[in-house]
């Protein structure tokens, strides 16, 4: 599956750096995978066909907003330091 275009191509080792440590694991390809078992979600590598929607937004939502979260708080603990 090919990456999305980040804005900053540059952040790309950062922003997966950030998804490991979201989802818990070493390697970020790992995360999908790693989230997907918390929930039961019945994901493997290769085709997931049959998967249905509901269960693939939640394996890729949960990363996103956690993700997200995270990046807020850093914000705050930024501007708490300035």
């Amino acid at each position: 599956m090919p990456k999305r275009k980040l804005l900053v191509p540059e952040s790309r080792e950062a922003m997966d750096q950030l998804k490991a440590k979201v989802s818990g694991t070493q390697d970020p390809k790992d995360a999908k995978y790693e989230i997907a078992r918390e929930q039961g979600i019945p994901l493997q590598r290769g085709y997931n066909g049959k998967l249905t929607s509901e269960q693939a937004g939640k394996v890729g939502g949960r990363i996103g907003g956690s993700m997200v979260k995270e990046l807020v708080k850093m914000a705050r603990e930024n501007l708490t330091k300035q």
